[in-house]
C-alpha cells in the first residue's frame, strides 16, 4: 500500500490512538538513500542471502502495529506504508520527520535498511530495554563503540520534539545530519556487533553473503528465504524435518526423504495449516518410516511377521 503524508507540523502524525496498547510499536525503515558507496546501486534491492537486504528488515520489525518505509514504492514481502520526505533526497532527518507522520504508537523502532543481520528478537531487546528505562531512546553500537541511531527505538513523543526544535533552529530538517538530533537526546546504548553490522561497500555485502553460507547459519538462512519467497509465515521444526528426511532417506530410499518433506507440507496443508497440522503430519511420517524399515530388516528364525494393529496372523487375502 503507498501513503504520504501533506506538509505539516515535523513529525506531527495523527496522534496516538484511544485504547490502544501501550506495549505496541510503530516502525520507520528509512531506504531511500544515494548508496554511494555502492556506485548509486540500489541497496534496498541488493540480495543478501536470496532475500533483499529491505526485505531482511521488514522481516525482523514484523512486530510493529504500522511499519513506515520512507523511500519510492516496490515490492516487499509483506505490506508496509510508504512514505517520501519532499523533496526527496533530504538525509535521514528529513526521512524520519516524513516516516513519523505515519506513525500514533508510543514508542518507534528507527532501522536504516542495510542490516543483513538484524533479527526479531534484536528488536524486542531495544524495545524492553526502553520500556524499562526512562531514556529517550536506545540504540545499538557497533563492535567500535560507535553509536548506530538508524538501529534503534525511541519516545515517538520526544523525536517529534526533538524534530520540530531543530526545524525551529535551522529552518527545515533537510540536509541536517543525524548527530543533531542524537544531540539533544538522552539515549541507553547496547551492544550487538552481528545486528548492527550495516552494508555500506560491496566488500560488506560480500562479507555478509559469506557469512549467511557458514555452516551455523545456512539452514535457518534458507529456510527463511523460501518463507519469504512463498510468502508463509510458519515457525519451522527444523530438526523434526531433517529427522522425518534422514529416516526416509535411510528406511526407503534417498529420493523418499525430498518426496516426503514435501507430502508432509502438503497433508499439514491440507489439514488447516500451522505448526500442529506439521508437527502430526511428520509424526505420522516418521511412523511410517520406521515400520517401513522394520519390514526390510532381517528377522530371527521363528519371528512372527509384523501385523498391522486390527489383523491377525493368519489373514489371507479372499479368493473369491
Amino acid at each position: 500500500m503507498t501513503a504520504y503524508e501533506p506538509p505539516g507540523e515535523p513529525g506531527a502524525g495523527p496522534g496516538p490512538l484511544q485504547g490502544t496498547d501501550p506495549a505496541a510499536h510503530d516502525a520507520v525503515v528509512l531506504a531511500g538513500g544515494a548508496a554511494r558507496r555502492l556506485g548509486g546501486a540500489d541497496k534496498p534491492g541488493v540480495r543478501v542471502g536470496g532475500r533483499a537486504l529491505l526485505d531482511r528488515v521488514l522481516a525482523a520489525c514484523d512486530g510493529a502495529r504500522t511499519t513506515v518505509v520512507v523511500a519510492a514504492p516496490r515490492p516487499t514481502a509483506r505490506p508496509v506504508t510508504w512514505a517520501r520526505e519532499d523533496p526527496p533526497g533530504g538525509g535521514p532527518l528529513a526521512a524520519l520527520d516524513a516516516g513519523l507522520r505515519h506513525t500514533t504508537a508510543e514508542h518507534v523502532v528507527v532501522l536504516s535498511a542495510d542490516l543483513p543481520f538484524l533479527e526479531e528478537r534484536t528488536v524486542g531487546r531495544l524495545l524492553s530495554t526502553l520500556r524499562g528505562s526512562a531514556a529517550d531512546g536506545v540504540l545499538l553500537t557497533d563492535p567500535d563503540g560507535r553509536d548506530q541511531p538508524l538501529v534503534a527505538a525511541y519516545r515517538t513523543r520526544r523525536l517529534r520534539e526533538t524534530l520540530a526544535l531543530l526545524t525551529d533552529r535551522h529552518g527545515s530538517p533537510h540536509g541536517l545530519p543525524l548527530r543533531r538530533l542524537t544531540a539533544e537526546l538522552n539515549l541507553t546504548r547496547i551492544s550487538d556487533p552481528v545486528a548492527s553490522f550495516d552494508c555500506d561497500t560491496w566488500d560488506d555485502i560480500a562479507s555478509a553473503r559469506a557469512r549467511i553460507r557458514e555452516h551455523g547459519h545456512v539452514l535457518d538462512e534458507w529456510i527463511s528465504a523460501v518463507k519469504d519467497e512463498l510468502g508463509i509465515d510458519l515457525d519451522v521444526d527444523v530438526k523434526e524435518l531433517l529427522d522425518l528426511a534422514r529416516d526416509a532417506a535411510h528406511g526407503v530410499a534417498r529420493p523418499a526423504a525430498p518426496l516426503t518433506t514435501f507430502l508432509v507440507g502438503y497433508a499439514a496443508a491440507r489439514a488447516g495449516g500451522g505448526p500442529e497440522a506439521v508437527a502430526e503430519a511428520a509424526r505420522k511420517a516418521v511412523a511410517l518410516a520406521a515400520r517401513w524399515a522394520d519390514e526390510s530388516t532381517p528377522k530371527a528364525p521363528g519371528d512372527r511377521p509384523d501385523v498391522a494393529p486390527d489383523a491377525t496372523p493368519d489373514t489371507r487375502p479372499d479368493a473369491g
